[in-house]
């Protein structure tokens, strides 16, 4: 139950972030980073996280004792506020200071987090190595093989979409152990040095001109046995832990940049002329679709937060995650295709966009292309609408057929 002293504490630290925000947000970041090379890119992000733990607000979710602790409510304004103040996204640190730390922090032994912890808070950069040609929503098909030999495994294999993996120091690797046994039962979970002889980065050039997105190739990669997540065969259970650390706060902070900066650039595209002299948003049509995406805009910060609060109580459904994922995905693709709409033929000659931005920068044809990472990867809409039917709902599974 909030108090009146809660509020007022939270009042004044939403005071104090916004007066941090002002002080030392770049204002001219998009413009930079939208004609930065990836070395310029690289060095802005490591910069901006630094910038971030001076103050305290860059791994606020961490324990305490490793450098975070902020309770829950100021890490929901801290969000808010560094959206609604344009901040860029921690795209590089994003793997490290989420999936490979709660990794770490639910399954590590006390060396690898001594190990790792510190250095990622240094400006350590990791990759996930999770989704292969063969394996995307179905992870557990993965074929990537780890055979132990003595004090190693010995890995060999392909992972695909891995994000940033062209300037990451390390991954996070699934990779088949017991090849005879189960799908789900013969999985095992390695920190792999990405500097590791026999290991090869591809970035793959997107649609949008990018190379978010990589290729890792495996060719007898030698992995310290130390280097092990988790019992051995056990990956698929410390791997959930992993892909958990996507729920609550990342995705409000995605649903508030959002409702911030989405919606600026919609309104402002609104408001700009077309050829013919008349403003977008002087037609009724238009006004109800700008009415109707805020209204979905509000609904998605209600559902994040109350996601928020049901995770830390412990008392989230097995569906609530699906739930916002979908619904978020979906907003995104339908609010970046009406920015695209609006833009007309002039919007598809925009070929650049701030690279520590996210899908909501204004470049809509760009942004559109780029909203579709939301609607395959992490479990596509079809497969977030079976869970959300089966586990949620309670309905019976589809008949497998034969």
């Amino acid at each position: 139950m909030t108090t009146a002293g809660d509020r007022v504490e939270l009042t004044e630290f939403r005071a104090e972030v916004r007066d941090w925000c002002r002080a030392h947000i770049p204002r001219d970041w998009r413009a930079t980073q939208t004609v930065a090379t990836g070395a310029e890119f690289a060095a802005f992000q490591q910069d901006w996280f630094q910038t971030l733990r001076g103050a305290g607000y860059a791994v606020p979710h961490w324990p305490r004792e490793w450098g975070g602790g902020l309770p829950i409510p100021r890490q929901v304004v801290l969000y808010q506020e560094l959206a609604a103040h344009d901040a860029p996204r921690l795209v590089l640190a994003f793997v490290a200071i989420h999936h490979a730390a709660a990794t770490l922090l639910a399954a590590g032994t006390e060396a690898q987090r001594n190990r790792h912890l510190p250095a990622i808070l240094d400006g350590e950069t990791w990759v996930q190595g999770f989704s292969e040609p063969g394996a995307g929503s179905d992870l557990a098909a993965l074929s990537t093989t780890a055979r132990r030999d003595g004090d190693d495994y010995v890995t060999t294999g392909q992972k695909v979409w891995a994000s940033g993996a062209q300037y990451a120091d390390w991954c996070l690797l699934l990779a088949r152990t017991d090849p005879n046994a189960a799908k789900r039962h013969g999985i095992s979970y390695f920190l792999l040095d990405m500097r590791t002889p026999g290991l090869d980065v591809r970035p793959i050039r997107q649609a949008t001109g990018e190379s978010h997105f990589c290729e890792i190739f495996l060719d007898e990669v030698r992995i310290p046995a130390a280097n092990l997540i988790g019992a051995e065969h056990a990956g698929w259970q410390v791997a959930q832990r992993t892909l958990g650390a996507e729920r609550g706060l990342t995705m409000l902070e995605l649903a508030e940049r959002l409702g911030n900066a989405g919606f600026r650039w919609l309104l402002e595209s609104c408001a700009q002329p077309d050829p013919g002299g008349r403003r977008p948003i002087e037609d009724p049509v238009t006004l109800d679709r700008l009415a109707i995406f805020e209204t979905e805009i509000t609904g998605l910060r209600a559902l994040c937060l109350d996601l928020v609060e049901r995770h830390d109580r412990d008392t989230a459904g097995p569906a609530d995650a699906s739930i916002v994922k979908l619904y978020y995905s979906e907003l995104l693709q339908r609010m970046t295709d009406f920015g695209a709409e609006l833009g007309g033929v002039a919007a598809h000659s925009v070929l650049r966009k701030p690279m520590s931005g996210g899908w909501e920068s204004g470049a809509w044809v760009l942004d559109f292309i780029g909203s579709w990472e939301w609607t395959i990867p992490g479990g596509t809409s079809e497969i977030q609408r079976t869970i959300i039917a089966e586990r949620g709902l309670g309905l019976p599974r589809e008949p497998v057929v034969r």
